[in-house]
């Protein structure tokens, strides 16, 4: 059948809808063929579509911390192996400075897709793998003092060529990986998903034509643009400032202070991170692409958050930042826990704008991931396991109403909780609570989300924890008057029971556990907003009846 071949309005709506659906299909292949609940159950991973050029069309929901890094990677592909991209390769990379790389455990799968023997565009998704190797289990530490330690590099390379595996190449990760089936099966997973963008792309092109559906996929960038413009034109004019500080990096007490200038005109934003710290000896450090994501995504939520992301939506975007800070880290810097710098170019700039933009900005929310590792064995089958995943926790107030309980950080978006039953049945721990707390924080007029409990009891003779929890020292800020959040933190209960003094962290590597141990993860009610005073009584009842404040709370802070 001939390609249809026209350029009217309405064929080129429905091919630039059809490009969109593609990766919410794609997304959809990958979480129903996976292996691993990071990624079947908590979605920690996201798919995209770009053009020949690696700008990107399309993406899938999913973990919003990768909305720059997508085309990032196809941009290396391109640059890395210019006359030598053929039809049926495959390419794999995983590295943090360069390829849009975050830490060793996201892992990028990219196809280039052909037709009529012309490169048309790539399919390409970014998940997170339970283990890449490195000194600890789940391959991500908060005591790591280079990338070394950190687990297998993989700085773009095919993996498939002209159609054929290069197993020496999947050898070499099967050798450097802990559980390489589930590891293995995720790298799977994650070509079925782009083989599912690729023949849908395949479709487009036979029934359009190829020249209609690229015009289809200038539209989408334009449209992008265009729509991000008028909002630009409606955000506040002028330069805004914030800083903050990061708790510390992992090796060392000392806090370090990050900052941003922001500069809004009628056509143009820019974000200048220069005045932040150096690049840490600790993991806490993030690459240049992780920065780009960063802005990425909170400047596309003060923009239209609900237009479908592509390239073309951040043309107006300009992000600034010196080399060798913890924002622009080097080789061989330790990335581990980047997101706990990440997040904080997100956070100033929130921060920066939020009284001035206070119908899309809350107070401050958790920050971080509060991603852990326990590492044991499954008391049932004596198998190793790794559990691996991120936690919820407090949303800040806005100027109109309290925040969101237990929900995830603004770096996760799409992912969700990983059921008791499958933490359970899967990796032989015990959930002995799991609740939102009621701990100091987060009061004002309008108050600020509640954090949560979580906590798990080992059920092996022995086990590992690992976490990093940012926003320890520094606990989420309030606006106009109300009062900063509360904290995130570790407490080991040693046979279930507080020790004395309590066992607290913020960041622990490896700490070794007995079975009896109690591990209770705590994550931050975020910032409340307005003078706590000014809450209604009727409001502070519903916080008793609650149980999210306590009668004492009531009566010292509201008086009530």
């Amino acid at each position: 059948m001939p390609a249809i071949e026209q350029d009217n309005p309405y064929t080129l709506e429905i091919i630039k809808s059809s490009l969109i659906a593609i990766g919410d299909e794609m997304f959809a292949a990958m979480s129903r063929t996976s292996m691993s609940p990071i990624i079947y159950e908590a979605l920690d991973y996201s798919v995209g579509v770009t053009d020949a050029k690696g700008d990107l069309i399309a993406q899938g929901n999913g973990t919003t911390v990768f909305l720059g890094m997508i085309d990032s990677l196809v941009e290396d592909i391109l640059a890395k192996f210019q006359g030598n991209i053929y039809e049926g390769d495959v390419f794999v990379g995983n590295d943090p400075y360069s390829g849009g790389g975050t830490h060793l455990c996201d892992v990028a799968i990219a196809k280039p897709v052909f037709f009529n023997d012309q490169l048309v565009a790539f399919t390409v998704n970014k998940a997170h793998w339970v283990d890449v190797g490195g000194m600890s289990p789940g391959s991500f530490t908060t005591n790591a003092s280079e990338i070394f330690q950190e687990g297998i590099q993989l700085p773009t390379v095919k993996i498939f060529e002209k159609g054929d595996a290069l197993d020496s190449v999947i050898d070499i990760l099967k050798a450097n990986i802990r559980m390489p089936e589930s590891s293995m099966g995720d790298f799977w997973a994650g070509m079925a998903a782009n083989n599912v963008g690729e023949g849908r792309l395949h479709d487009l092109f036979s029934k359009y034509g190829e020249h209609t559906v690229k015009r289809a996929m200038d539209e989408l960038l334009e449209y992008g643009e265009t729509m991000i413009a008028a909002e630009i034109r409606k955000l506040p004019k002028g330069s805004f400032y914030a800083e903050d500080w990061i708790d510390d990096d992992g090796l060392g007490d000392e806090p370090l202070k990050v900052c941003v200038k922001i500069d809004i005109t009628e056509d143009k934003f820019v974000a200048d991170f220069s005045g932040s710290a150096p690049q840490a000896l600790g993991p806490i450090n993030t690459s240049r692409s992780g920065l780009v994501s960063a802005v990425r995504t909170i400047f596309k939520a003060m923009t239209n958050p609900k237009i479908p992301a592509n390239g073309g939506c951040f043309r107006a975007l300009e992000v600034i930042c010196p080399e060798e800070t913890v924002f622009s880290a080097k080789r061989p810097a330790p990335v581990s826990t980047y997101w706990e710098t990440m997040l904080y170019a997100e956070d100033l700039i929130w921060k920066a704008l939020a009284e001035h933009i206070p119908e899309r900005l809350s107070a401050g929310h958790l920050l971080s991931v509060c991603a852990f590792i326990l590492s044991g064995t499954h008391p049932a089958t004596g198998e190793p396991t790794i559990l691996v995943g991120p936690l919820v926790g407090g949303w800040g107030a806005m100027k109109d109403r309290d925040g969101l309980n237990g929900q995830f950080s603004i770096a996760d978006g799409e992912t969700y909780n990983f059921p008791v039953e499958i933490t359970e049945a899967r990796y032989g721990v015990k959930v002995n609570q799991y609740a939102f707390h009621n701990e100091d924080g987060g009061f004002g007029r309008y108050q600020g989300g509640k954090g949560n409990y979580l906590e798990y009891e080992v059920c092996c003779e022995e086990a590992f924890f690992t976490g990093s929890f940012g926003r320890f020292k520094f606990p989420p800020w309030g606006v106009d008057g109300g009062l900063q959040g509360s904290s995130n933190y570790v407490e080991i209960l040693r046979g279930g029971q507080p020790c004395d003094p309590p066992e607290i962290y913020g960041k622990a590597a490896r700490v070794p556990l007995k079975k009896g141990d109690v591990v209770r993860m705590v994550t931050a009610t975020g910032g409340g907003w307005g003078d706590p005073s000014l809450r209604s009584p009727q409001a502070v009842a519903e916080d008793l009846k609650n149980g999210y404040i306590t009668s004492e709370q009531a009566q010292r802070v509201y008086g009530r």
